[in-house]
């Protein structure tokens, strides 16, 4: 094995999302997930009115985006996510980074490096 692979984590508003992962396409980042979420940090909830019904929000939408790197600078992608994802305001996010002990394709059996790569 001998690369290291790092797995980047982002938990952030979903409204820039698609300029993100252009950006991330010039650099050489193909592989990433998306998965919609929900959650809150230190903003509060709010009241939200709907046909005479009060109901409080305290979750917000939210996506979390995990790419795993081995040939991208990891703090490439790190300057990328802060440039894209910052209003600053609260509730802009966070970045969660893991060191990968291995990572295995599936269908192939191919083992960290060449599991992550596009091939047919």
């Amino acid at each position: 094995m001998g690369d290291v692979l790092t797995k980047i984590e982002i938990v952030t508003r979903p409204e820039k999302f698609e300029a993100f992962k252009q950006e991330l396409a010039k650099i050489g980042v193909n592989g990433i997930t998306v998965v919609e979420a929900k959650g809150t940090g230190l903003q509060k909830g709010y009241k939200e009115t709907y046909r005479g019904v009060t109901r409080e929000i305290s979750l917000y939408d939210r996506i979390k985006i995990e790419i795993v790197v081995c040939e991208v600078p990891v703090q490439q992608v790190i300057d990328l996510a802060r440039k894209n994802f910052n209003t600053g305001e609260p509730g802009d996010g966070k970045i969660f980074i893991y060191e990968l002990a291995n990572v295995i394709k599936i269908r192939t059996a191919e083992e960290g490096r060449a599991a992550l790569k596009n091939e047919q």
